[in-house]
């Protein structure tokens, strides 16, 4: 069997980043791994994109090969001797369709759920990108303008902070975490010229969340995307 679990193109990632205070995301904390900071901060992001040329185990999954994926997620580390590993957690991704939330929580014990979704792309002097959720019978949307110049992200920014990252963490039960690698090249960042957030963080989350209701984002971010594989291989610990 390939060590290859998924592969798909992930594209034009949308990331809302909020503060939020640590003892928010220590419920969700997995055992072995610690926040990780941020000049001093703790975050959670937002998160758009596009899932294009899906495969598990390097078969085409056949009519659901392109949909559009929404996730909460916050960052981690897990400190092995003098090696840092960064990563994230992920409160809640939400696709489109069941037969993928179900796989990805059997295979991969994550935390998927299935609701309506849909997008708008359009590409011309700038991109228009729109990612839209349906809740309780309302619609829910994350949005971005931006320019069609592609920026290298730079060091010790927000952005790197935010986008380097290769490891998953799964919280399992309160005395076991699951970890596994995610490869990609590093990202392009495009130039952010308006944005728009319509999210019931309450509905959609839980009550946990629902300051970020009323709160804005310290920084939204718009990456190019690329080819992504997640591998199979897994520890516990």
């Amino acid at each position: 069997m390939s060590n290859t679990f998924l592969k798909a193109n992930w594209e034009n990632l949308i990331m809302a980043n909020y503060e939020v205070e640590p003892s928010i995301l220590k419920p969700y904390l997995p055992k072995g791994v610690e926040l990780d900071f941020y000049k001093y901060k703790t975050y959670v992001s937002l998160v758009g994109f596009m899932f294009k040329k899906t495969s598990l185990f390097g078969l085409p999954i056949p009519f659901f090969g392109s949909f559009e994926e929404i996730n909460l997620r916050f960052y981690v580390r897990k400190v092995e001797g003098k090696k840092i590993k960064k990563g994230v957690v992920f409160i809640n991704e939400t696709v489109p369709f069941k037969i993928v939330a179900l796989l990805a929580n059997k295979l991969y014990k994550e935390h998927y759920i299935s609701i309506p979704t849909k997008n708008s792309i359009e590409i011309a002097e700038h991109k228009h990108i729109k990612y839209e959720w349906k809740i309780n019978n309302k619609w829910n949307s994350i949005t971005a303008k931006s320019d069609t110049n592609k920026y290298k992200i730079e060091e010790s920014t927000i952005e790197e902070f935010i986008f380097e990252r290769y490891f998953g963490f799964t919280k399992i039960s309160a005395s076991s975490t699951q970890e596994y690698k995610i490869r990609h090249p590093k990202w392009m960042t495009h130039k952010m010229l308006d944005t728009h957030i319509d999210c019931d963080f309450k509905s959609m989350y839980g009550d946990a969340f629902s300051g970020l209701n009323n709160q804005t984002p310290d920084s939204i971010i718009l990456a190019e995307g690329s080819q992504v594989s997640v591998d199979w291989k897994r520890e516990r610990f």
